[in-house]
């Protein structure tokens, strides 16, 4: 299962995060979400545990829990939706049709 880690402090690494999980059972990875262009920590993470029950412990343990003085939100990853940007500007708008 992953999960959703956010309100995550900028100092946190992800050896800090995969410890914090590691209480609650087998961590798979942690991973911080980094901005792409300065490389900083966007104060979210995502982890994967193997074992669901072990992820829902983790979850609802953690959920609201003071972690490096900010309360996480924890919570099942729900899959990125596609919001249709992709560099299309022509919202529809005036007078711009394409033959």
């Amino acid at each position: 299962m992953n999960i959703y880690v956010g309100n995550l402090s900028f100092r946190a690494s992800e050896q800090d995060v995969e410890n914090l999980f590691a209480q609650y059972g087998e961590v798979s990875s942690a991973r911080i979400i980094k901005d792409k262009f300065t490389g900083r920590s966007r104060g979210f993470a995502i982890v994967e545990m193997n074992d669901n029950s072990s992820a829902n412990a983790a979850i609802s343990a953690l959920h609201e829990k003071e972690f490096m003085e900010r309360n996480l939100v924890v919570n099942e990853a729900r899959p990125r939706e596609n919001n249709g940007g992709g560099g299309n500007f022509n919202r529809g708008g005036g007078n711009s049709r394409r033959y």
